[in-house]
């Protein structure tokens, strides 16, 4: 094997192992109730302020201390999501010590989108499965007409969290579930849930010494911000699974979606990514912003990442359908 297929053919024992070792099913039963509850609680409020946000900002308070916190949550949680959740834990772009480890699961699970282990199953699964059956969020899921196509972009997008089945975690993280402190950090979710949101409002209080102050802060940098969050995550399943560029080769329709670069923090350049999972930089051409892969950098530069697969390239050229230029 060379050194230009070890990534991708990494990334594929990464998420199928287990199909080769025994016929552990796609799901792992359903949610309990209330954790089913659960999920439309912290998909659905959240939109609600959201939907509520641009009126709000015009009479009912919105400040540069509001935006700076939520500007900062927004960032340590987004950052915890691209570079923890996805490129770090589903992917193994780099490797990366105990401490820095369970920082990134943390900061993750403050995005609100799940448990880290849970969150990781799904990706691997849909990466196995890529815009085929298995897929727990292919927006092609219905067929290519225009109302099918309607349907599953809203199945893409958010409709795939309101079903109950679990992705089986034996099947597709058993490494993660091997991981004792991370298991332990995992299984605090709802904490991390509530720090989340409740830390916007109890620093928005203090710096402006007011309840004003702390409910507009809990309202912008808590609410609002997860929501954002939320949708820009959800809009690389789905926008990206269906329009934009496609210069590398992969096996589905992910895209490249230029106008999410930046608040997905490098995440809309997914054909880059599907093309080369492993990879810890998805905007590979030139002009191609990707914040994750900057951070990730510093991260090596500081000594708390290593082994980190950079792209090159040889590997460019091969995985490209028209010629690569850096």
């Amino acid at each position: 094997m060379t050194a230009a297929t070890e990534p991708v053919a990494e990334a594929e024992a990464l998420s199928t192992s287990s199909e080769k070792t025994g016929p552990k099913p796609l799901t792992a039963g359903q949610r309990p109730l209330l954790g089913q509850l659960s999920v439309y609680v912290f998909v659905l409020v959240p939109f609600a302020a959201l939907l509520l946000a641009v009126p709000a900002a015009w009479g009912w308070g919105l400040g540069w201390l509001d935006i700076g916190l939520a500007l900062a949550f927004y960032v340590v949680s987004g950052l915890g999501v691209t570079v923890g959740f996805h490129r770090y834990f589903t992917h193994g772009s780099f490797k990366a010590n105990k401490a820095v480890r369970i920082a990134l699961a943390i900061s993750g699970m403050m995005a609100v989108q799940g448990p880290a282990i849970l969150w990781v199953a799904d990706h691997r699964r849909h990466h196995a499965y890529s815009d085929r059956e298995g897929d727990p969020h292919s927006p092609w899921r219905f067929g290519s007409s225009p109302a099918a196509l309607a349907k599953g972009f809203w199945h893409a997008h958010m409709g795939w969290l309101f079903e109950r089945d679990l992705t089986n975690l034996d099947r597709f993280a058993p490494d993660l579930l091997k991981d004792k402190a991370l298991v332990k950090v995992n299984d605090l979710f709802p904490l991390w849930t509530a720090l989340s949101l409740v830390l916007p409002g109890v620093l928005g209080g203090l710096i402006s010494w007011s309840w004003w102050g702390a409910l507009t802060a809990f309202f912008w940098a808590g609410l609002v911000r997860a929501s954002l969050l939320h949708h820009v995550t959800w809009s690389v399943n789905s926008i990206c699974h269906m329009i934009g560029e496609r210069p590398f080769k992969s096996r589905d329709k992910a895209a490249n979606f230029w106008p999410l670069a930046i608040l997905s923090f490098g995440e809309s350049w997914h054909n880059s990514h599907h093309a080369d999972p492993t990879c810890a930089r998805h905007g590979v051409l030139r002009g191609q912003l990707d914040i994750s892969a900057r951070v990730i950098w510093a991260f090596e530069k500081l000594g708390w990442a290593w082994k980190v697969r950079w792209p090159n390239e040889k590997r460019l050229a091969r995985i490209a359908v028209t010629d690569y230029k850096g």
